[in-house]
């Protein structure tokens, strides 16, 4: 049979087609290949985003079950089904993976498959780099639990304090195993957050100026430059970590000269931003599920993107109070003190603002919606043990309690976890073509809302009673044993709620309700797109004329043509008003990005059992940098 599909001449542009040809000619230039080649090779930011989620969440499981045989050991005094040992290596595993493996990676996970969509682009800046923040996170993640598997687990907390951590008490390799995560972990963050910030000033849709920008990728924009900053000094503190344990260095060793609180400045210089990492692209699942289920603007737009970047800025003069128990000069810890305080106002304005859009609006409670009022009601419990931690004579007294864990879970959880599984709910239909069911997620909302309020609620109780954290057990007189049997026991609706939302996720991928392009009457531009997303996202570029392009334009879109058909290119434009400056071309699919990642993984790994694995793994290193940026001689490059 002749084929009379039309033949692709180079340097054919879009305004000599009609739609049906150039979404056929589109798909051929943007497609992923098939087989495992194509798996492995592909650079499409919408694969890559999925990987990343649903791997995180496997690490959010395995993070899970941790916690949950921590909790069956914690339920009685003297309880014997958890040695020490074990014990210290399960909560050291669970900090470390819901915290390095989960928290930051879902965060920006969400931001590598929606910013490209939502600023009305094809692909993400520098779509290699990408791929290959993928597999080291992958990477950096399988070696950690495979260590764990092998009883090589870390056992120092998921912070890692010297001198427990140091050469003189962490015996073995496992802190060496814990400190290279971290390595895989951050070069994995700091790549994504650089995609982010190039993807974002440079290439949005042409007219969507800095004040039109959707408040989500405010949020992922702030996101990424708190990364750029905090994340460099606890690969530092880790590098010097392991320099300690195998190389014989003395930066953490007071007798050689070494300060054993360094590591705590360090670490806590990255721990705290860290925090606000998580939280502060959870804001924007906020800013984004509010103004759709309540059918009107976002009251107080400029407020909350000012409030961000308050937010990130205040982030980095905030980590001493969690050392006000190390002996710091009273002057120090009341700056600290103040500003602990102080970041609460932009977090408070936010809140405020949320709830002026919710109270001028008509709410409709689908489920999205009801995990952003469980979010709002949490995290402001959160945020007010918040304050009181940061009251240094009450900090001494609660200091390494119970009350500090309630506290983390109700800011981490309550205040990420909460706008995360309501925007899972949310976008799913964009990324699957389906609903998740709204009765299965009624369900596990309320089931999850009961059972993390009265899990980790009286956790408060516990630690104004005096009962540490980080320990596997207790003494049946201390009178912690009902507390913790009904802690135990409320931590099993809360698994009950997860297991339901998991499997509404995963029995809606078949049988879920067709959702259409926009299920939801949203009006950011990733709507605007089908569900899911073609390979290029977009067939012609969309050209932004208002903050809500899709209520404000709701029979078509203004378009911008011009771009090759042939080739993958995308609109480049200014900083400020996103006027376009020029065609740029965006790179094909490579396998060069796993290779490299193979080799750095592999380095990683070899030099915790030898420093000349540093030396011997700069050749297949460099080997695959040169594949990866070899000029191929493609039409594109000489343009």
């Amino acid at each position: 049979m002749k084929d009379t599909s039309p033949q692709v001449v180079p340097g054919l542009r879009d305004t000599e087609l009609d739609d049906a040809t150039l979404d056929r000619l589109l798909k051929k230039t943007w497609e992923t290949p098939k087989g495992l080649y194509g798996w492995l090779a592909t650079v499409d930011h919408k694969v890559i985003g999925r990987r990343y989620i649903v791997t995180a969440f496997i690490f959010f499981l395995l993070a899970g079950l941790a916690a949950v045989a921590m909790r069956l050991q914690l339920a009685v005094p003297e309880n014997q089904l958890v040695g020490p040992d074990l014990y210290n290596q399960l909560f050291t595993m669970h900090g470390t993976t819901m915290m390095f493996l989960f928290a930051v990676p879902i965060m920006e996970a969400f931001g590598v498959y929606l910013v490209p969509l939502m600023i009305g682009t094809r692909n993400i800046a520098f779509p290699r780099l990408n791929a290959f923040s993928y597999w080291v996170y992958l990477s950096g993640g399988i070696m950690l639990w495979v260590a764990f598997a092998l009883n090589t687990g870390a056992d120092a907390g998921w912070f890692s304090y010297v001198p427990l951590a140091g050469p003189e008490f962490g015996v073995g390799k496992r802190s060496d195993f814990w400190a290279q995560m971290v390595t895989f972990t951050e070069v994995a963050g700091l790549a994504v957050a650089v995609e982010i910030i190039a993807t974002i000033f440079k290439q949005r849709a042409p007219g969507m100026s800095l004040d039109r920008i959707p408040i989500f990728v405010w949020s992922m924009l702030v996101t990424s430059f708190v990364i750029l900053f905090a994340m460099p000094a606890v690969m530092i503190a880790s590098t010097m970590l392991i320099l300690d344990r195998l190389v014989g260095t003395h930066f953490f060793n007071p007798a050689e000269g070494g300060d054993a609180l360094l590591w705590q400045h360090l670490f806590w210089f990255f721990g705290h931003p860290e925090v606000y990492i998580i939280f502060i692209p959870a804001t924007g699942f906020v800013s984004a599920i509010i103004p759709t289920f309540v059918r009107r603007p976002m009251f107080g737009h400029l407020a909350i993107v000012l409030s961000l970047i308050s937010i990130g800025f205040l982030s980095f003069g905030l980590w001493v109070h969690h050392m006000f128990a190390t002996g710091l000069p009273q002057l120090g810890e009341s700056f600290f003190t103040a500003s602990s305080m102080a970041i609460a106002i932009p977090s408070g304005l936010q809140i405020f603002c949320w709830i002026a859009t919710i109270w001028g609006g008509r709410p409709i409670f689908k489920t999205p919606m009801l995990f952003v009022l469980g979010f709002i009601v949490t995290f402001v419990l959160g945020g007010l043990t918040g304050v009181m931690v940061a009251s240094v004579p009450l900090d001494l007294q609660v200091h390494d309690t119970y009350f500090v864990v309630a506290h983390f879970h109700y800011v981490l959880v309550g205040g990420a976890v909460f706008p995360l599984l309501g925007a899972v709910h949310y976008w799913y239909p964009k990324v699957t073509g389906r609903m998740m069911s709204e009765r299965l997620g009624l369900w596990s909302f309320a089931l999850i809302f009961i059972g993390f309020n009265a899990t980790f609620f009286p956790m408060h109780i516990l630690g104004l009673q005096g009962m540490p954290r980080r320990v596997y057990t207790y003494m049946p007189e201390a009178g912690w044993a009902g507390t913790n049997l009904f802690v135990s026991l409320s931590s099993s609706i809360l698994v009950a709620g997860l297991i339901l939302f998991a499997w509404n996720a995963v029995k809606s991928l078949k049988s879920g309700a067709a959702a259409g392009d926009n299920p939801w009457d949203a009006p950011t531009l990733e709507w605007a797109t089908s569900s899911p997303p073609q390979s290029y996202n977009f067939s012609r570029i969309p050209v932004v004329s208002h903050r809500e392009p899709l209520w404000a334009q709701r029979q078509f879109l203004d378009v911008v043509s011009g771009l090759r058909v042939d080739a993958r290119e995308l609109v480049s434009g200014t900083v400020a008003d996103a006027a376009p400056q020029l065609r740029e071309p965006s790179v094909d699919n490579s396998i060069w990005p796993f290779l490299s990642a193979l080799a750095v993984g592999a380095t990683f790994i070899g030099s915790i059992f030898t420093p000349w694995a540093v030396v011997w793994g700069g050749i297949p290193i460099a080997i695959g940098l040169i594949g990866w940026f070899w000029p191929k001689g493609n039409p594109e490059d000489e343009e």
